[in-house]
Parts: C-alpha cells; sequence; structure tokens
C-alpha cells in the first residue's frame, strides 16, 4: 500500500513540501547561570517580530523561520537569524542543551514581558498560570518545533499522518534524544528518579530524553484528557473539553491575585481555572496547526479553515550543532512524515492512545537499555526490530524524494539513522554521556563548552550587511507594531480576558 501511495504522488508535489522551524533556547551566562536580563531591545518586541521572540521565560529566546522549499533555504535563514542574536547579546551564549543551565529559585526565573496592551498582559499571564500548574523550571526546557506541510493534503490526510506519527514517536526520540542528563538545580526540590552522575549533574544511564520524559513537559492532570486524532471533529472535542472542564486544583489556584489591584499582569494568577488555559498549552508531540487571524482562537481556525501543517514537537536540540539541529536530521524528518502520512493508519482508541504514551515514556527514560520491548498489539515487540521495519519501508519514499530533488540526500540521511539504530553508541544521548566524562561528568561544563563553542563560530561567520540591515528593520518595525497594539486598545483587560475565552468563541 505505501509504495502505491507512493506512485501516485507527483514529483512536482514532492518538491512541494514545506518545513520551517521554531527553535527555542535559554539565554546564559559565561559560567553556566541563566541570564536574567531582559529580552535586548535591540532584538525587537517580542509580541510583534516574525522571528525573534520568546517562550515562557525572559530569557529564553525562540528564533523562528519561514516555511521553505529546501532544507538548505531554511537552515539558512535560521543561521542568519542566529548570528544576528548572538551579536547582540554581549557576552551571553544561547545555551546549547536542551535540559536548562543552572537555574536560581523557582521565583528568580523571569517570566516574559510583552507590553502593555490586552493581548500582551494575556501572554504574561498565561505564563503565570504555567509557574503556577507545573512550576517555572520544567518551562525553562527548550527543544526545536518542525512545522511541515505537503500540496493537496486535505484533514483526514493530516489526521492520518498524526496518528501513525504517535504510534512511532518513540523512533525519533530514540535516534535524536539529546537529553540524558540535567543540572541538579533543574529537579531541586522535586521528586526524581535520577542517578547522580557527579556533584551538580544527575541522569539515567539508558536515557534518550528527559525533556521528553516525566521530568519534561508533563502534566498528570492532562494526562486525563486523551485527546482523539481520529479526525477534526473528534481532535476539537476533545481540545474543547480540555479548554472548557474546570479543573479542581486550578480552581483553587484562583484567577486573580488576592489583594492586588489592577488589570495588570500582577493583578493575575492564570487566565482560567480550565484543563487547559488557552490550546498552546495542551503537551502533544505533534500538533495539527492553521495560521489565526487577530484575536481568533486556534481551535476555531482549526475549525473554520481546516489544517494546514503539523507541528512536531519532540525533537531535542542537537548540543553539537550551531543552530541546534543539521540537515540531515531534517532530511530524516520529511522522511518519517511521509512515511507516517503514507502507511495505513487506523482509528485509535483510549487504549492505544496509553499504550502510545507508555512507549515513549520508556524509549525517553531507557531508551538505550539493550534488548528493550516496547508495547505492540498484538505482543510487545523488540525496538531494534521495530525500528528497523520502520526505517526499511522508508527506503523508497528515499529514493522517491531523491529522485525529485536530483541528490542523495535522502538516502544518506536513512543510512545515518540505519546505523544509529544498529549501534546505541551513536546516538546522540550516548555521545553526550560519553564526551560528559571529559568535563568532569558535569553537564553544566559540557553544555557550556558547547554554547561558547557555537557562539564563537557564528561570531565568526559574516553576516552580511544586507542580513543585517533586514534584521534591524524588522526588529524596528516590530517595536513599532507593538505600539500601535497598545494604543489601539480600548478594552479594560478582564473585559478582553472574558470575551477571549468565551467558549463561543471556540466554535466555527
Amino acid at each position: 500500500m505505501l509504495q502505491d501511495r507512493l506512485r501516485a504522488i507527483a514529483r512536482d508535489t514532492l518538491r512541494g513540501m514545506r518545513r520551517g522551524i521554531e527553535k527555542e533556547s535559554l539565554r546564559a551566562q559565561p559560567d553556566g547561570a541563566l541570564a536574567r536580563t531582559p529580552h535586548p531591545r535591540s532584538l525587537g518586541s517580542a509580541l510583534a517580530h516574525p522571528s525573534i521572540t520568546t517562550d515562557f521565560s525572559e530569557s529564553q529566546i525562540e528564533l523562528i523561520t519561514s516555511a521553505h522549499a529546501s532544507v538548505d533555504s531554511c537552515l539558512e535563514e535560521l543561521a542568519e537569524i542566529h548570528r544576528f542574536v548572538v551579536r547582540e547579546i554581549g557576552e551571553e551564549v544561547l545555551w546549547a542543551g536542551s535540559m536548562p543551565c543552572v537555574l536560581p529559585a523557582e521565583a528568580g526565573i523571569p517570566i516574559g514581558r510583552y507590553g502593555s496592551s490586552n493581548v500582551g498582559v494575556a501572554k504574561t499571564v498565561y505564563r503565570q498560570g504555567l509557574s503556577w500548574r507545573y512550576g517555572r523550571r520544567m518551562q525553562t526546557i527548550s527543544g526545536i518545533h518542525y512545522n511541515w506541510s505537503m500540496p493537496g493534503l486535505g484533514d483526514a490526510d493530516y489526521f492520518g499522518l498524526i496518528r501513525n506519527f504517535r504510534r512511532h514517536a518513540w523512533l525519533p526520540m530514540y535516534l535524536f534524544g539529546a537529553s540524558p542528563a540535567v543540572c541538579a538545580t533543574f529537579v531541586e526540590g522535586r521528586v526524581h528518579r535520577l542517578e547522580t552522575l557527579a556533584p551538580g549533574t544527575l541522569y539515567r544511564p539508558h536515557a534518550t530524553s528527559l525533556r521528553m520524559g516525566r521530568l519534561g513537559y508533563q502534566s498528570d492532570a492532562q494526562s486525563t484528557l486523551l485527546v482523539s486524532c481520529n479526525d477534526l471533529r473528534s481532535y476539537a472535542a476533545g481540545l474543547e473539553h480540555g479548554l472548557t472542564q474546570v479543573h479542581p486544583p486550578y480552581e483553587r489556584i484562583g484567577i486573580r491575585e488576592p489583594g492586588v489591584a489592577g488589570d495588570g499582569p500582577e493583578s493575575y494568577r492564570q487566565l482560567s481555572t480550565t484543563l487547559l488555559q488557552i490550546e498552546n498549552e495542551y503537551y502533544g508531540k505533534i500538533r495539527p496547526k492553521r495560521p489565526i487571524r487577530q484575536g481568533e482562537r486556534p481551535l476555531h481556525a482549526l475549525r473554520e479553515r481546516g489544517v494546514e501543517y503539523v507541528e512536531v514537537r519532540l525533537m531535542d536540540l542537537d548540543p553539537y550543532a550551531a543552530v541546534g539541529i543539521t540537515a540531515p536530521v531534517m532530511r530524516f524528518l520529511d522522511l518519517f512524515l511521509l512515511h507516517c502520512l503514507l502507511t495505513e493508519s487506523p482509528p485509535d482508541t483510549p487504549e492505544e492512545i496509553a499504550c502510545v504514551s507508555r512507549n515513549q515514556e520508556r524509549v525517553a527514560e531507557r531508551g538505550r537499555e539493550p534488548a528493550l520491548t516496547l508495547d505492540c498489539a498484538p505482543e510487545p515487540r523488540g525496538l531494534a526490530q521495530w525500528g528497523a521495519r520502520i526505517l526499511e519501508e522508508c527506503a523508497p519514499i528515499a529514493e522517491a524524494l531523491d529522485a525529485a530533488f536530483a541528490g542523495s540526500g535522502y538516502r544518506d540521511a536513512l543510512a545515518a539513522q540505519r546505523g544509529v539504530l544498529a549501534d546505541a553508541a551513536l546516538t546522540p544521548s550516548a555521545r553526550v554521556l560519553a564526551d560528559l566524562r571529559t568535563h568532569g561528568n558535569s553537564y553544566r561544563d559540557f553544555a557550556r563548552a558547547w554554547s561558547a563553542r557555537h557562539r564563537a563560530s557564528l561570531l565568526a561567520a559574516p553576516l552580511p550587511a544586507e542580513a543585517e540591515a533586514r534584521q534591524r528593520r524588522l526588529a524596528a518595525e516590530s517595536i513599532q507594531e507593538q505600539r500601535a497594539i497598545e494604543a489601539a486598545d480600548t478594552l479594560p483587560f478582564e473585559q478582553f480576558r472574558q470575551r477571549y475565552l468565551a467558549p463561543e468563541r471556540l466554535n466555527a
């Protein structure tokens, strides 16, 4: 069936694939401690800039590319943004690892600020809600989001892809997970199952991606939200339930800060008391996406206009890559997503969704454990055997892509991951643990060294005058746009909050 579906895709359609990247990085001081300086004004407005913003923390830069027809052009844009940013942040570095640098106490981690407009205040209050619900440390984890689309696909195609991606997400977690160790400050005061590698560094011996495990972007509250991806209707219904169902623990937190008057962000603890404050709080490994119009809810946009692309959210930063990801890895993701699209994708069930979650957690925390087995109906299957079968099925897709693009990059990318699957020592997670030894088994010193190396290489690379002028123009325009947004506000924030969160605004 895969071969038949592949033959039905024209080369022009394959060449019509688009991919874009959202890359998060903490700003850190040269000694490896979190930089608590404000988002640099020379980078523009975090509220309005199209490609340079912040994620949870004021110290957490997010760099966003546009959608590109080629892997190389996407990386070129990402590198240009990086070169501009490192020139504007002084002695600070962009932290090379997904797991954070040396963190202060919870209250010392600054939450992102977006100005005085209602939408800016809402973004800050949302982040305050995240800190109340999950803690600020968890939100400082960084990663890569890979946005992917192909022409001619409908909602049913994208949801079939999403179901298969969820079933097989453990494979890219194994192949590209690069966070087997953490700085001890990350888990200070928390119950965990990590072992001590050296003073100040904790790890799991066979972990691939602690970022995607129990200590990472996980939520016990959200574990009750079994969102089906059988079609847009079922997905939207599950998400709407999370957006409208009051969650008693969050109700106890409350919306307003007791004793603080006014409409500023300091007057609020969270946007709402529902299981999810807004759509972005849903921690899926892959999400269907549709660009929104001004003031529109993302769920409404999906229901009204359908899926435009998928957002892959499980990629760790590659600590060995100056921009966090490489061209061969991007080509493999293209391959893998096409495999998910072209192979049979039966409907999901609550039982399967729970099974998928167990497999992902097992690989995140124990993926390199010899002879590890995963749950797979009708009986468990070895990780290596299952992975080898998937990679074998990717071979004709790689050939078709190389024919479409007149090269060998996709076959080379597949061959590289076959080697990684055959030898666990070649996985990024194993390489990180091996390299930690040369830094005294210190995660801080390992990531600090690579962060400094990447800073030096990016500073050494030329930033053409036209590129610098473009980045400065975008920064200036974003500041002007933020001022215009703030000047246009007429509603008090509380009215804005209630209107934005009104349940009827979720429907098409």
